[in-house]
């Protein structure tokens, strides 16, 4: 049974962790190939299972001892039809494996969660396309039915809310909002943006998230930046700014470099996990609102170690 989904925790202020960059990390520092960089497939697998355990446990330890919230993302952000088809996973399957990723972080969350240290379980779901490149693109309603199926899956588990990463064009992002408000499950959405702060479409991030809220009623939780630097976004988003209330959560990456260069790149680059630490305290300073902390490619347990060393301080409620 889903613990916090009538009433979500981070939405009261304080200090919430997130993982880093789940993929690139099992990649590039534990040696594990991922067919189409997808997480999930480790589910049928004991020893995938404990790798997936082992990578969970390093940020339980870290919002342990800060004495931080920490919402789990399950490993499922290439969990939907097309990937999963293209994997070789039957819809029973599939379905089967969204439902194991929520039941490993809900056992994680038994043996770690504590008053001081409020864990929440998101169902991850990405885009049905590439992440980096608006192709093929559905409108809002093709999108709704198209992610129907997997926030329908996770309505059914411990799923606190679903979590809409990388979305890089709006009409998709509309539609799993919409999905998620028909199954009466929260959702967060998390846009990407290129090095101008733009959306991948071109399109700014202030007009997608107006577009958002206009169709949706506003019933998105939040809304995240994902998958880029902060030096690719801090300068569009001004303080008082409406929109800009609307965004409680970042997770980035650690890299300077464009969705193209990255790409391209054969070498993993972790950036600086003190400087991007000092970056989201910097953020927070001006955006008081932001406060889901997390990173995406190349960032590690180090990297989220140094966002609540540097960030926790700016929060001084107790939870």
């Amino acid at each position: 049974m889903a613990q916090y989904r009538g009433a979500l925790p981070q939405l009261e202020g304080e200090l919430f962790l997130t993982d880093g960059g789940i993929e690139t990390t099992l990649v590039f520092h534990e040696g594990i190939a991922l067919p189409d960089f997808a997480a999930f497939v480790l589910l049928n697998y004991p020893d995938g299972q404990e790798a997936l355990r082992k990578y969970f446990r390093a940020y339980c330890d870290i919002a342990s001892h800060y004495g931080t919230g920490l919402i789990l993302e399950s490993p499922t952000w290439r969990a939907n039809p097309d990937w999963a088809n293209h994997l070789g996973f039957t819809p029973r399957g599939l379905a089967e494996a969204n439902r194991q990723a929520i039941d490993l972080l809900l056992a994680l969350r038994g043996e770690v969660e504590s008053g001081p240290t409020p864990v929440v379980i998101s169902g991850c779901i990405g885009p049905r396309g590439d992440g980096y490149v608006a192709d093929e693109a559905m409108d809002e309603f093709q999108a709704q039915q198209y992610h129907s199926e997997q926030i329908g899956v996770f309505t059914d588990t411990a799923a606190d809310l679903v979590s809409a990463i990388t979305m890089n064009y709006v009409e998709e992002a509309m539609g799993i909002a919409l999905a998620a408000r028909e199954a009466h499950m929260p959702v967060v959405i998390s846009f990407t943006v290129e090095t101008d702060g733009r959306l991948p479409t071109g399109q700014g991030l202030k007009e997608a998230i107006e577009q958002v809220d206009a169709v949706t009623a506003g019933y998105p939780a939040y809304y995240m930046i994902n998958c880029a630097h902060p030096d690719h976004f801090e300068n569009v988003l001004l303080p008082g700014s409406r929109w800009v209330q609307r965004i409680r959560g970042l997770r980035a990456n650690a890299s300077r470099k464009s969705h193209a260069e990255l790409n391209e790149a054969t070498a993993l680059d972790s950036g600086d996990p003190e400087e991007l630490g000092a970056q989201y305290a910097r953020l927070r300073k001006r955006l008081p609102q932001i406060n889901v902390m997390g990173g995406c490619c190349g960032t590690d347990h180090r990297h989220i170690e140094q966002m609540a060393k540097a960030c926790k301080p700016l929060f001084h409620a107790a939870l």
